[in-house]
């Protein structure tokens, strides 16, 4: 197998990150990636685990968690979803995405098993994927690695492992047609990634998310340490380098920490992956405070308020729902210094598309709709222009203020072309468009320096 042939393979297979709607309880199994891990020998009970879910910030979480453990001298492994260009970006030990050649390897031997499956038995693109995280951690023999779930929690393909710890981000309102229409419910499925006996650390919560996350470790007979509570933490400065800041953990006090990372939810996220990596230490892991520090000073994250050009500014934030569009509004507002500001928006079917738009275009001067390039999911911009006429009722009109365009490339590519050099461009509304939005990026600077 090549690794043309190892992408064909995942892309055969039922993808629901790319679907629009589906039964999530009829779809969603554990059953598929517990047969098929104990096919490949059950590589995942090998590597000690931190598992992390949430809706806003649990891949932030993650990746600065993993950053702290890395400069502690760990070899760390990291899965994370989606992926903005390559599937590879998913699977990582320290750094380094899984290999070509290794992902072809070991995706040929769990294809051995798959090609005699069918039907409901055959694995879904996420749960092979999950499973080829589990082998490659194993035969590189991650002394750790860190999970961020898919979707939910519960019935996630990441919930076979045993964690050490576990963690549970800011919860808000998504997916509310498959995880239920209330936090109550929403944060239940987030929670079932708790174990027995086990150890959770919570960022703040809304109250009855809180509730549902408590009962949940009362059940489980496991320890909840919350932030906000047990671990407080305070900002001292935000800007476009970063955020400076200062945690009271729970063994020890870490002042003027610096973050790349840029807003104050970022700040929330790195006390969240303090809490975690100190909550280690009941499970005889110590990590010292000066890898702490540099593994937050060192901390990345694609995609989340990264800054991909300046002068103009040129930012790629993946804000999904209502409550993710009000915080990196809050961020642009509080960081960056701009004239005049645009929006390029392109935003999936199934999200609350009115939620996001409330939230970003107060802070728009014009606005560029788009849609990204997968097709079962991507809103049409004449659907997002009807959303903003009921919203702002003709504060933005075509062709004055407000562009439609048929791919991301040909928005970002006007909004350069528009914009001046104390201007700032943020693309926003989905993943999948800042994925492609980054590629058109990086593709342009390969074309500049030929």
């Amino acid at each position: 197998m090549n690794y043309p042939e190892a992408e064909r393979y995942l892309n055969s297979l039922i993808n629901y990150e790319k679907l629009d709607s589906y039964d999530y309880w009829a779809s969603f199994r554990l059953d598929r990636i517990r047969e098929l891990s104990r096919l490949l020998g059950d590589p995942h009970k090998n590597i000690r685990s931190i598992h992390i879910a949430g809706t806003k910030g649990k891949g932030s979480t993650a990746a600065i968690t993993y950053s702290i453990l890395k400069s502690a001298g760990f070899k760390v492994g990291l899965y994370t979803s989606p992926h903005l260009i390559s599937v590879r970006e998913r699977i990582r030990i320290n750094d380094e995405l899984i290999s070509e050649a290794d992902a072809c390897r070991l995706l040929e031997r769990i294809k051995k098993i798959t090609d005699g499956l069918s039907g409901d038995e055959m694995p879904s693109f996420f749960e092979v994927c999950t499973a080829l995280a589990y082998l490659y951690f194993d035969e590189k023999g991650a002394d750790l690695a860190v999970y961020e779930t898919g979707l939910g929690g519960r019935l996630d393909a990441t919930n076979i492992i045993e964690p050490l710890v576990c963690a549970i981000t800011p919860i808000s309102y998504e997916h509310t047609d498959k995880l239920g229409k209330t936090l109550t419910s929403i944060a239940g499925e987030k929670a079932g990634i708790i174990k027995d006996g086990s150890i959770c650390v919570s960022a703040p919560q809304e109250k009855e998310a809180l509730d549902a996350i408590e009962g949940a470790c009362k059940a489980k007979k496991a320890r909840l340490i919350l932030v906000g509570r047990d671990i407080t933490f305070e900002e001292v400065e935000s800007n476009t380098d970063g955020a400076l800041f200062s945690v009271h953990g729970l063994y020890r006090d870490y002042h003027l920490m610096r973050l790349r990372l840029l807003g104050s939810h970022q700040v929330v996220n790195a006390a969240t992956a303090i809490g975690i990596v100190e909550a280690l230490r009941l499970n005889g892991i110590r990590v010292g405070p000066n890898a702490i520090k540099a593994g937050i000073k060192s901390a990345q994250w694609s995609g989340r308020m990264e800054i991909a050009l300046r002068d103009p500014f040129l930012v790629l934030d993946g804000a999904q729902n209502k409550a993710s569009a009000a915080v990196a509004s809050q961020a642009v507002r509080k960081v960056f210094d701009y004239r005049n500001l645009i929006l390029v928006l392109g935003v999936s079917k199934d999200k609350d598309v009115r939620g996001i738009v409330e939230e970003f275009l107060p802070i728009a001067d014009s606005v560029i709709l788009t849609r990204s390039n997968v097709a079962e999911r991507a809103l049409e911009p004449s659907s997002i222009r009807e959303v903003i006429g009921d919203v702002k009722a003709g504060a933005f009109e075509e062709g004055k203020n407000m562009t439609l365009t048929s791919s991301v490339d040909e928005a970002v590519r006007l909004a350069l072309e528009k914009a001046r050099p104390d201007d700032m461009v943020l693309v926003t509304g989905s993943l999948f468009v800042v994925g492609e939005a980054k590629s058109f990026m990086e593709k342009k600077r390969e074309k500049a320096s030929f």
